[in-house]
């Protein structure tokens, strides 16, 4: 199959281009240059920066917040911040202060840029002879000898910011090996000159970046800038700019009338900011202008003015709805119109089973009247032309995709490269809601109704039956490497729904018995059943305390778990007790982290402080990072404990927990941390089940599908109560 398919390639590429040009709200490239330029803009954590860490031996003395950096939040270059160095130099002392790049998922590190750049500021003048030392280290801990900044800095005026330059080729390795320059990840200041005397300096944009071009044109002024207020913050959009010589979108606020000041920035490709103000009563205009890196600024544009008002449960309920939509409308990979791993990440990446769940993010968003019906047809038309030529292995999709190309990529390792049936069947979870939703009579919902069953009839479910015992589903299978990853499907997990969709297949079905000796393991020694009681809640099935919580959202924002029951569980039973139980931990806290309790929980799956983690309310899986998607996601189960959640995480935390995405993925109060990306596994989870609360609209629409009321049957489903 795959080799048709790839034949078909070149002749869609033109026409998915165009109707990426034609559709509703063409998302727009989220510039990569961002991560291979920037090494440091500002610190979403306040008080202090949390990549960084220093250490001073007395008498010298170097401030810190606990062992990080401080942050200036009154003077910046790139708002709403600067890292603050504060040191005293002795002859008989020393002190370094590190910076770490923020590796977030996906991130490689290699700067095309020749020369390191960055902005000083002191308060009250300096010679430059006075400046700390640097070191660069790459992502190999290659390092170099140590260069004085003041061989680079002019003496510093007072209250004047000054660009310097540094060339990377100045830097020389002092390590057993080579450095490489592209690849640095760690800066160092150390002690210069000792003066015995205190010095402050802020710091600011910090880059890796090529000289600027001397023939710069004019830069334009931004056009159409719009603001909306919420109860606690003011949303801010704007037209996009096409021009390739601006690094920055600068945001200036007026407060009831107030002079304009600058107070953040956001990346070009990304044409929202949200200013979180915290008061439900205040009116606030805003002008938004672009800039080089060299400060080098258009004209201000239009000013926009919005208030901020008290908003009702229902209100607050759509608000984060509109938000988490907003990633899979706004942020998706514009040739194919899928779903990007994560943002900001490589733009290139998309995500199959996180495109399935923003497509169930497109319905409530056509529903909600966020777009109209049209322009998700016509998304939903792009993403199944680009699937129909991306690259399949019997019927199932890789996990990622190029959004360019449609090729595999092979982002978790060499024998992941090929098919993921699970992924597939998040993906086909989505199509198939779609399917339902829009099965109208007008030309183009015939034509997506016919592109999703195709898609739908062309998964080989039965071929993932591996072994010769063919009693259960096998995740991945690759071309080069077969069954290598062997990675049986047996739950108490995220996968119920895998089965499901094999039983219910119309031309390649799996039999029904699969889902008892697959997916419930009878026969293997896997205990499925619980029965065990937690903080006094009886949980059915899983093992321990039930797992993340995503296993309790992935399989069920198309699958209706309502009023029936297997041998095991009621499973809408059982995901609300895994709910209840793992709010009832956060209640407990029995590590004692910052910040847990009734309106503070949620541990799921997520990138933590320290990477991927599977948070779960066990003592060995909490380290004290809470995501959202957790209690938000849980609203068809705990609309009362989730709502209060909410209400917590926005009002309380959203200076640091809000972005233009809606909740942030992930933060940890106990580390002064909190996620600098969102994922697009974890946006559509919140926008999804809480319209499954409000209405059960995804769920009506995936359970529509006839197959799916004949694979109750065959499963043997019955109702859980008379």
């Amino acid at each position: 199959m795959s080799d048709r398919i790839n034949d078909k390639k070149a002749m869609t590429s033109m026409l998915l281009f165009l109707v990426g040009l034609i559709a509703g709200s063409t998302p727009v490239l989220a510039d990569q240059n961002y991560s291979q330029q920037v090494f440091f803009v500002n610190s979403l954590s306040p008080g202090d920066y949390f990549y960084s860490s220093g250490h001073a031996t007395a008498p010298s003395s170097l401030k810190l917040v606990g062992d990080k950096l401080p942050i200036e939040t009154s003077t910046f270059i790139s708002g709403p911040n600067a890292l603050e160095l504060q040191w005293e130099s002795t002859p008989q002392g020393g002190w370094e202060a590190a910076l770490h790049l923020y590796q977030w998922r996906n991130r490689y590190v290699d700067f095309p840029g020749d020369n390191l750049y960055m902005w000083l500021y002191t308060p009250n003048g300096m010679s430059a002879k006075y400046l700390p030392r640097i070191v660069l280290q790459d992502t190999e801990r290659n390092f170099t000898q140590p260069l004085e900044l003041s061989g680079f800095s002019p003496d510093l005026k007072a209250s004047r910011w000054t660009r310097i330059r540094i060339p990377l080729d100045r830097f020389v390795t002092a390590s057993l090996h080579p450095f490489h320059p592209h690849q640095t990840n760690t800066l160092v200041f150390l002690q210069g000159a000792a003066d015995g005397t205190l010095h402050t300096v802020f710091i600011d944009d910090i880059r890796i970046e090529k000289d600027a071009s001397l023939a710069q044109p004019k830069l334009p002024i931004v056009q159409q800038v719009r603001a909306e207020g919420y109860e606690r913050h003011i949303d801010i959009s704007w037209k996009p700019v096409q021009n390739p010589y601006f690094d920055q979108y600068v945001i200036y606020r007026s407060i009831q009338g107030g002079t304009f000041r600058p107070i953040g920035v956001q990346r070009p490709g990304v044409n929202r900011y949200t200013d979180f103000l915290g008061d439900p009563h205040i009116t606030v205009s805003y002008k938004v202008s672009v800039r080089t890196s060299t400060l080098r600024e258009s004209l201000l544009s239009a000013a926009a003015t919005a208030s901020t008002h008290p908003m009702s449960d229902d209100e607050l309920m759509t608000m984060v709805q509109e938000a988490s939509f907003r990633y899979y409308w706004e942020g998706a990979e514009p040739h194919s119109g899928m779903t990007r791993e994560n943002m900001p990440g490589d733009d290139d990446i998309i995500a199959t089973g996180a495109s399935g769940f923003g497509i169930m993010a497109l319905i409530v968003g056509a529903d909600r009247g966020f777009i109209t019906r049209q322009q998700a047809i016509d998304r939903l038309l792009r993403i199944t032309a680009f699937l129909e030529t991306a690259d399949r292995y019997h019927g199932a999709w890789p996990h990622f995709l190029s959004g360019s190309t449609g090729h595999r990529l092979p982002v978790f390792g060499m024998f992941d490269n090929g098919a993921d049936l699970v992924e597939t069947s998040f993906l086909m979870e989505g199509l198939l809601s779609a399917r339902q939703y829009f099965k109208g009579n007008s030309t183009s919902e015939k034509e997506l109704y016919a592109r999703i069953t195709d898609l739908w009839q062309g998964v080989d479910w039965n071929w993932f039956r591996a072994t010769p015992r063919r009693d259960a589903l096998y995740w991945h299978w690759s071309p080069e490497y077969s069954w290598h990853i062997a990675n049986r499907l047996t739950g108490w997990n995220e996968v119920m729904i895998t089965y499901l969709e094999a039983i219910a297949s119309p031309t390649h079905p799996i039999p029904a018995s699969d889902y008892y000796s697959g997916w419930v393991g009878e026969g293997i020694g896997n205990h499925y059943a619980n029965g065990k009681s937690y903080y006094g809640i009886t949980l059915s099935v899983g093992g321990g305390t039930g797992g993340p919580l995503f296993f309790t959202d992935y399989s069920f924002m198309g699958y209706d778990p309502h009023g029936r029951r297997d041998k095991f569980a009621d499973y809408y039973e059982n995901n609300r007790d895994q709910s209840l139980i793992n709010q009832a931990y956060c209640i407990q806290d029995p590590h004692n982290w910052k910040g847990y309790g009734a309106n503070t929980w949620g541990l799921t799956a997520v990138d933590g402080p320290g990477g991927y983690v599977p948070y779960e309310p066990t003592l060995d899986l909490d380290d004290g990072t809470i995501a959202p998607t957790g209690a938000i996601s849980a609203f068809a189960y705990t609309p009362e404990r989730s709502m209060l959640a909410l209400k917590h995480f926005y009002r309380d935390l959203g200076a640091q927990v809000w972005g233009i995405y809606g909740f942030r993925d992930a933060f940890n109060l106990q580390e002064n941390w909190y996620s600098g990306i969102t994922m697009g596994l974890n946006q559509a989870p919140m926008a999804v089940m809480i319209e499954n609360y409000r209405t059960g609209l995804v769920w009506r629409s995936f359970m529509a599908n006839p197959e799916i009321k004949h694979m109750l049957t065959e499963v043997d489903f019955r109702p859980s109560k008379p």
